[in-house]
């Protein structure tokens, strides 16, 4: 299967409290629906103390709906749709306002 959005790529959100930020994706989450993304929907996380540590806050990003983001055209550098196209024999995604091939940066296990 062919998603839309790939770890690696580079997002751009266009709802929430992030609305206008850019940042890379860390993961997707494809049960969920969901991505982490880099410096995205930050929340604090108060951990409790045990005999070891004290008690702290701990700032990290938390899972944003897939619908909320949306690649960057690797030309324009302009949030896009992404199409997929057979080139070669193989699919690829295509930047839907300019055609450009968006490259696969992640590693499949």
């Amino acid at each position: 299967m062919l998603a839309r959005v790939r770890q690696g790529d580079t997002v751009f959100v266009i709802s929430g409290k992030d609305k206008g930020k850019t940042g890379l994706v860390l993961k997707v989450l494809p049960e969920a629906g969901k991505v982490l993304v880099q410096g995205i929907n930050i929340v604090t996380k108060h951990q409790k103390p045990t005999q070891r540590e004290e008690g702290k806050k701990i700032q990290k990003e938390a899972p944003i709906h897939i619908c909320k983001v949306m690649p960057l055209d690797p030309s324009t550098g302009k949030p896009t749709r992404v199409r997929t196209q057979v080139l070669d024999g193989k699919k690829v995604r295509v930047a839907a306002k300019t055609g450009t091939v968006i490259p696969s940066t992640s590693s499949r296990n």
